[in-house]
């Protein structure tokens, strides 16, 4: 025997699309166009068949089934090279993934963070993913490439890659730390020293030497080391754990408790300068009277330090947008260039002339 009545919603049973238009009276197709607001569907039968999927309590189409038909996931991954708390603990790095998010909601797309810890199995070889964004340096980028290439989805790096057939957006590290080093020399500083961020993906922190500088794999680091040496050849330091300010402050320690210490400190972030001037306000000194201290990225520092960081200003969030703009291009088969970003320099109250000797 069969009957006409409409199917009816099992409490462990997914309401279905056919079920409300079953109950509403129209067709599967109808509904279909009821839900999406498009297409000749009048007002009333639209309400009608609202009602009915509120009845059969229906929240809509299967997001997993429409992910079928279009053979995307709707999801873009950004693939962090570290852990998302040393991640979020970075104001760059939430500058980047802002701008990736902001850009990509408007296609409808979420996104993923997929952390790459250590040589183990990774969710890039299994999450639902419709394209990659890199975030990071280290070498782990390469098989991340490797692996995101198995599965023939669009891939662009957030900074240099190993890989030249690889879509970037970059930043021009390297002259800009050399800005930053001729403004300490026509200051008049010659005894200068670096607080580095990271050599290697291993984050150890120490003295900064030539065997360990030439096994680097972190290209931001090198690049800016590279830049402030045009500037200073025999520039030395101390490389740091990260990019935070306790790491800054353990640096500066060191580095202005010696008697030879240095009358200028490049750090390769501004929170790593930061911790730097409040090593130096710990020791008694004045900053800039005694010691001169510039950072790099631009990011405030209100609830840090009370100066005004002379710095290089870095465009994050555009650099983000401009990453997730390009893995969307690549989506619709459109081809984008790379991209390369310019920082801007600030002039703060963290520079002077060195002290008279």
């Amino acid at each position: 025997m069969t009957s006409d009545a409409p199917e009816r919603h099992h409490p462990d049973k997914r309401p279905t699309l056919a079920a409300v238009a079953a109950l509403a009276g129209v067709s599967v197709s109808t509904a279909s166009l009821a839900f999406s607001g498009s297409g000749p569907v009048s007002a009333a039968t639209r309400e009608r068949v609202l009602a009915a999927a509120e009845q059969l309590q229906y929240a809509g189409p299967d997001p997993r089934a429409r992910s079928l038909r279009q053979g995307r996931s709707g999801i873009i991954a950004a693939v962090l090279e570290e852990t998302v708390l040393q991640a979020f603990r970075d104001p760059v790095m939430i500058a980047f993934l802002d701008g990736i998010a902001q850009e990509i909601a408007a296609s409808g797309h979420s996104l993923l963070l997929v952390p790459v810890i250590g040589d183990g199995p990774t969710a890039i070889e299994t999450a639902p993913m419709d394209a990659v964004v890199l975030m990071g340096c280290s070498p782990h980028v390469g098989r991340s490439i490797e692996l995101t290439r198995r599965r023939s989805i669009p891939i662009v790096s957030l900074g240099s890659t190993p890989f030249d057939d690889v879509l970037s957006v970059t930043l021009d590290d390297r002259p800009a730390t050399a800005e930053l080093a001729r403004h300490l020399y026509d200051l008049g500083h010659r005894r200068i020293a670096a607080v580095t961020l990271p050599l290697e993906e291993s984050r150890a922190r120490g003295p900064l030497t030539p065997e360990w500088e030439a096994r680097a794999t972190i290209s931001t680091t090198v690049e800016r080391l590279a830049g402030a040496r045009t500037v200073f050849p025999e520039l030395t330091g101390l490389v740091a754990a990260g990019s935070l300010v306790d790491e800054g402050l353990l640096a500066g320690r060191e580095l202005l408790g010696r008697p030879d210490r240095p009358t200028a400190i490049i750090a390769q972030s501004d929170l790593l300068a930061a911790g730097v001037i409040r090593a130096a306000q710990e020791l008694g000194l004045q900053v800039p009277a005694d010691v001169s201290v510039v950072g790099f990225d631009g990011i405030r520092l209100d609830n840090v330090i009370a100066h005004d960081l002379t710095t290089m200003v870095q465009p994050a969030a555009e650099q983000g947008a401009t990453a997730g703009r390009m893995v969307l291009d690549m989506l619709e088969d459109v081809q984008p260039e790379a991209a390369r970003f310019t920082s801007e320099f600030h002039l703060g109250n963290t520079t002077a002339p060195p002290p008279a000797e």
